[in-house]
C-alpha cells in the first residue's frame, strides 16, 4: 500500500498566517506542565582525535555499537566530550518551548531542592517554576542517526503525591487544573510514582473542577523498561482523564509499537502505512480526543475526524536532537490551543521540532512562520 506523506506550500502558508494572526493573543493562554527535571549533558564520542582542540566524532550509533561489540572479552577506552550542558527532562524542555512561543507557563517538578539548580535559572525567568525535588542527570551521546541516553534517575523517586502536597501551597493542583488552558504530564516511565499521582488527581482534584473542558497532554517517554501491566494501567488512567479533559497522548515511533503490543495490536508493516494502522487501533482502543505519533521524518495524528500525516523538514546537519520530540509536542499542543486543523497542528509540531534541531534554540511564532515559508530541504 502506497502511503502519501502530505505537506504542501498551501498548508504551510495557511498555517503561517493562522499563527501570525494569533501571536498577539498567546499571552492569554496558559500551560501547567510537570513533573520531571534533568540536567542534560550533550556529548560526542571521540573517533579520532587530531589535536588537543579537535577530533572526529563517532558518526553513528551503529559505529558506536560495532566498537563496543569489538571490545567484548577485551576492553575499550572511549573518550566522551561534553559539548553543551542544558536544562533537560521532557517537562522542562516542553514547558520552555511553550514559554518561548509566548504562553504563560507554570512548571512543577524536579528542578533542584531546596534550591533551584543553576541550569534552570534561565527557564525560571521565562516561566513560574515550583521545584519539589532534585533533578536527574542525563548523558546524551548524540550521533548522526540517533542518540544514546544514559540516565541517572534516583532523585525522581522524591516526586510523589505526599511531597507534592507538602511542598506546594494548599489547593495548588485543583487551581491549576481548573484554570490552565493546557495541562501536561510527561515522562511517566522515569517517574516511579506518576501513576499514583494520576490516581490522586483523578479522585481528589478532577471531580471538583468547573469551567470549560481543557486540554491535557500525556507523554510516556520510552516505556520499554516498564512491565506490561504498568503500561496497561497507565493507559487506563489516561483514558479516565477523558471524562474531565480533551486528552492528547503523544508517542514516538518506538513508544507506539510498545503501547500497541501491550494493548494487543501489532504494526502490520514497517512503513508509514503500517504505523497508520497501528495508530488507528490504539486510538480506537483508548477513546481519547487525539493520538499523535511522531517518527523522525514525519508525524501523524488521529482524531474522531480521521488521520492526517505530515512530512517534516529535512535537516541534514542537526545541531541537537535531544529534546526534538518535546519541541514537537509543544508545537502540536500550540496548534490545538489555537483551534487549528489536525494537519496544521502536526505541521506546527514538525516545524517547531525542525527549527530546534536545526538551530539548537526554541522557536518563536515568527520563527515558525518564517520556516514554513522558506521550507528547508537541506
Amino acid at each position: 500500500m502506497h502511503f502519501i506523506l502530505m505537506n504542501t506550500p498551501e498548508l504551510r502558508e495557511h498555517t503561517a498566517l493562522a499563527l501570525e494572526s494569533q501571536a498577539a493573543h498567546l499571552s492569554g493562554l496558559s500551560a501547567f506542565v510537570g513533573l520531571d527535571g534533568f540536567v542534560d549533558e550533550i556529548i560526542h564520542a571521540v573517533d579520532v582525535r587530531t589535536s588537543v582542540d579537535s577530533f572526529t566524532p563517532i558518526p553513528t550509533l551503529a559505529a558506536m555499537g560495532h566498537r563496543i561489540v569489538e571490545a567484548a572479552g577485551k576492553s575499550a577506552n572511549l573518550e566522551l566530550v561534553t559539548v553543551r550542558t542544558k536544562l533537560g527532562g521532557n517537562g522542562p524542555i516542553m514547558a520552555n518551548a511553550l514559554a518561548t512561543l509566548g504562553l504563560r507557563v507554570t512548571y512543577v517538578g524536579g528542578l533542584g531542592y531546596p534550591t533551584l539548580h543553576p541550569v534552570f535559572e534561565d527557564f525560571a525567568r521565562r516561566a513560574t517554576v515550583h521545584s519539589i525535588a532534585p533533578p536527574g542527570h542525563t548523558d546524551a551521546i548524540e550521533f548522526m542517526d540517533g542518540k544514546l541516553m544514559l540516565g541517572k534517575h534516583t532523585p525522581l523517586a522524591e516526586i510523589h503525591w505526599k511531597n507534592l502536597q507538602t511542598r506546594l501551597a494548599p489547593g495548588f493542583f485543583p487551581r491549576h487544573l481548573s484554570q490552565s488552558s493546557l495541562v501536561g504530564f510527561v515522562n511517566w516511565t522515569m517517574i516511579p510514582f506518576m501513576s499514583e499521582i494520576w490516581e490522586s488527581l483523578l479522585t481528589e482534584c478532577c471531580p471538583t473542577m468547573d469551567g470549560p473542558r481543557r486540554l491535557i497532554f500525556f507523554d510516556l517517554a520510552d516505556p520499554q523498561k516498564r512491565p506490561p501491566a504498568d503500561i496497561r494501567h497507565a493507559m487506563d488512567l489516561i483514558r479516565r482523564f477523558q471524562k474531565h479533559f480533551n486528552v492528547i497522548l503523544g508517542l514516538n515511533e518506538n513508544e507506539a509499537e510498545e503501547v500497541g503490543t501491550v494493548l494487543g495490536f501489532q504494526r502490520p508493516t514497517d512503513d508509514a502505512a503500517g504505523l497508520a494502522v497501528l495508530t488507528r487501533q490504539i486510538f480506537e482502543s483508548l477513546q481519547i480526543d487525539s493520538l499523535v505519533v511522531h517518527p523522525v521524518s514525519y508525524a501523524m495524528a488521529m482524531t474522531q475526524r480521521g488521520l492526517d500525516t505530515i512530512k517534516g523538514p529535512t535537516i541534514k546537519k542537526p545541531v541537537i536532537t535531544t529534546g526534538a520530540g518535546d519541541h514537537f509536542n509543544a508545537g502540536f499542543c500550540l496548534g490545538k490551543l489555537l483551534g487549528l486543523s489536525n494537519a496544521a497542528c502536526i505541521l506546527t509540531g514538525v516545524t517547531t521540532s525542525g527549527y530546534y534541531v536545526r538551530t539548537g534554540n526554541s522557536p518563536t511564532v515568527n520563527n515558525l512562520s518564517h520556516m514554513m515559508r522558506l521550507w528547508p530541504e537541506a
